[in-house]
């Protein structure tokens, strides 16, 4: 067991609890380093009087000439507990002046580099046993291996917990006093979470049973932890796990099906769902939804439409479809370049206080109701004299705040009533959008802009709103322009301000590919196939194992001293998870064997994760049960009325149904399908056996119903 091979150079006190993180910087004085950066997170570091140096090569070698440790400082923009770190103590003068005498001190956005965060965030977790956050601040030796760290550390000693001085002087004295030994402690520990997480793929990579048991299995044990009154899963903090979540909604278990769609309804309801203005908060502090930490970040908006379209075609539920398409016309309004890129967060600060721009005191919204409304906003929406949400974190927190949330659930209310909050909710929404907004981190990341064009496109033909589909196929063409190399079939990772990065990401490949299939699949456009079968072809160089399958996270380099791959899905899906199903996928639509074993290989490669932990293997289940069952491929040859006939079939709840036309690079079989009296007609087939061909809307949604039953 890993526990077995970790250890920590210090005292179990210097390794700082995590606070979960999940934002800016003063441009008072000197600007360091980091003003040169494109990084938003960067960015508002640009001013500390620490001696800031990006994560490269400069810092790399003055560590190594000056035999100094580094502190490795990680974060994002966005993130709540960075912001109070940097106020309480890189901006603080004294402890500047000591990190400038003793380290080499490094910024890095996780977002920018997802391959280095996972190396130190691996090792924190492994020496803390304990599951991290941002900010992450690790204390390396020149050579980049950890040493020991923390998350957020207090200005001071703080019951029983070390403060950033205290950890900087400790750490700063053993490194004086005991060099070589912790040089080569470092590199012993080194070695051994070399050899683990080397070996940790290994034991089941051509051995095992990809069976349905396992995902049953995985759907019960899952179940068990979804909290029965609240929904979400666990009894206390909550965070939108949507790759668990679709996998039970997916399930035949009527019990988990139920237990997802109550927790839709429970965070739709909450004050995680920004009521007035669409969207999800990143997560709530507490088991009801209610106080979340207010920064929005683009990935949790494409994954909650993707999972409110689902719980919409499953139940017909109107309000979930009110909810999606709340979270498109959010993004499209706040978080999309004027040439079509989707932005990557809001901030949870404005004017420097948490959620100061999503709350209401009482007087604030007695300035725009009338004494009706306000008996409304008491009674349905949650709003108290005294508030519901206070910052405890900052030293002169803003009183009396209010987070809206249907105290009185929605489902529940008259049409008098709903309409009533309608236009509450709309006189609202006015006044925010003049108040001061949140900062908006406008870097562009092929990755995430993968989940979310995947998701507009679905949400395109699923609710029939043109504007969607449009919004996925210019995002789609504002990343092959400024991200995607087609002459040297390489795609970058991050564009800001007019410049891209020059790293490559597993997450961008299989994110991006994942993206560009699902917007193939609705618009059936070849060009997008022919990209993901080059995406797909890349992302197997660069990363995949081909001695025991997954996907490693970043490339080799010289500035990664681990090659990892990811273990479990988090706030996106593993890269491997990905990987199983989209390469599966392909394979079907392509005919190609090599992508099947791909995708074969990583799934057994990831059966002792499975079986230890399903709940956090949501993405990677989905993705067993692809492989296990014969997806239906509904082919539609011809143009004349296909996009009529892609909208029919969109609406129909089979997620493991493939659409894809005859052209491109498809199977010789389907290439061979051709359309009847020059319309647009649909072949539903398993395998080279096809129904009769329809090429009218109705009758393809017969259709699509009839083979959903019989292949109950």
């Amino acid at each position: 067991m890993i526990s077995k091979v970790i250890w920590s150079i210090l005292s179990a006190g210097m390794v700082c609890g995590g606070a979960w993180a999940d934002g800016g910087g003063k441009m008072e004085g000197k600007p360091n380093r980091l003003a040169k950066e494109k990084s938003p997170y960067l960015l508002q570091h640009a001013f500390n009087p620490v001696d800031w140096y990006p994560w490269g090569k400069e810092a790399f070698e003055k560590a190594k000439k000056e035999n100094k440790l580094i502190l490795l400082s990680v974060g994002y923009s966005t993130c709540h507990w960075c912001h109070v770190m940097e106020r309480e103590s890189f901006e603080n003068k004294e402890v500047a002046a000591f990190l400038n005498e003793h380290f080499v001190s490094i910024k890095l956005d996780r977002e920018e580099r997802p391959d280095v965060d996972q190396v130190y965030m691996t090792a924190f977790q492994a020496m803390s046993q304990q599951n991290g956050g941002w900010p992450l601040n690790m204390f390396l030796t020149p050579e980049l291996k950890p040493l020991t760290g923390g998350t957020y550390f207090p200005p001071e000693d703080r019951n029983g917990q070390p403060g950033f001085p205290t950890v900087l002087k400790q750490i700063q004295g053993v490194w004086s006093e005991n060099r070589e030994q912790v040089m080569a402690q470092s590199t012993e520990m080194h070695k051994r979470m070399e050899e683990y997480f080397g070996g940790l793929h290994e034991e089941e990579a051509n051995s095992g049973e990809l069976s349905r048991g396992l995902v049953d299995q995985g759907v019960q044990r899952a179940l068990a932890q979804v909290d029965p009154a609240w929904g979400g899963l666990g009894m206390e903090m909550k965070f939108p796990q949507v790759s668990v979540f679709r996998l039970l909604l997916q399930s035949e278990d009527k019990k988990a099906r139920e237990a997802i769609l109550t927790t839709c309804r429970k965070m739709m309801n909450g004050g995680i769902h920004d009521q007035v203005m669409g969207g999800f908060h990143r997560y709530a502090v507490d088991r009801e939804w209610l106080v979340p930490h207010f920064e929005k970040m683009l990935y949790d908006q494409a994954q909650l439409l993707e999972l409110y379209l689902d719980a919409w075609k499953l139940s017909g539920d109107d309000s979930f479809r009110k909810v999606a398409a709340g979270i498109a016309d959010y993004v499209l309004r706040d978080l999309t370049h004027p040439d079509g890129g989707f932005y990557c967060a809001q901030d949870a600060q404005s004017e420097g206080k948490e959620g100061k721009c999503f709350c209401w005191t009482v007087s604030e919204l007695g300035e725009v109701l009338t004494a009706d409304e306000m008996k409304v906003v008491r009674e349905i929406l949650g709003v108290t004299d005294g508030g519901n949400f206070i910052d405890h974190s900052d030293p002169d927190p803003l009183k009396n705040q209010n987070i809206l949330h249907f105290q009185k659930p929605r489902e529940s209310l008259s049409t008098e009533e709903e309409k009533a909050v309608g236009g509450i909710l709309k006189k609202l929404a006015s006044v925010r959008s003049k108040r001061v907004p949140p900062a908006t981190d406008d870097k562009i990341l092929a990755s995430w802009n993968g989940l979310m064009i995947g998701a507009m496109a679905r949400a395109g033909r699923v609710m029939n709103q043109p504007k969607y589909l449009k919004a996925a196929s210019k995002a789609h063409g504002f990343v092959k322009a400024k991200l995607w190399d087609e002459k040297a079939g390489r795609l970058y990772h991050r564009w800001r301000a007019g410049e891209r990065d020059e790293t490559v990401q597993a997450e961008s490949y299989l994110l991006f590919l994942a993206g560009t299939r699902k917007l193939y699949e609705a618009t059936l456009e070849k060009e997008h196939l022919k990209l993901a079968v080059k995406l797909a072809e890349g992302a197997r160089k660069l990363f995949y194992d081909e001695k025991n399958g997954g996907f490693f996270q970043g490339e080799k380099r010289a500035d990664l001293v681990l090659r990892l791959k990811g273990q479990f899905d988090s706030a996106i899906p593993t890269e491997s998870s990905v990987a199983a199903r989209e390469f599966a996928i392909l394979s079907e639509i392509t005919g190609r064997a090599d992508f099947k074993k791909v995708s074969e290989t990583t799934l057994r490669s990831y059966l002792g994760l499975i079986r230890e932990s399903p709940a956090g293997m949501g993405e990677m289940l989905m993705s067993l049960k692809f492989h296990l069952e014969k997806p239906g491929r509904l082919v539609i040859a011809g143009e004349k009325g296909v996009s009529a006939m892609l909208t029919a079939a969109a609406r129909d709840f089979d997620p493991h149904r493939l659409v894809l036309g005859t052209d491109g690079p498809v199977s010789e079989f389907t290439a061979g399908l051709t359309s009847i009296d020059g319309k647009a007609t649909a072949y539903y087939c398993v395998g080279q056996t096809c129904q009769l061909p329809v090429n009218d809307p109705v009758k393809l949604s017969a259709l699509l119903v009839k083979m959903r039953e019989e292949s109950k």
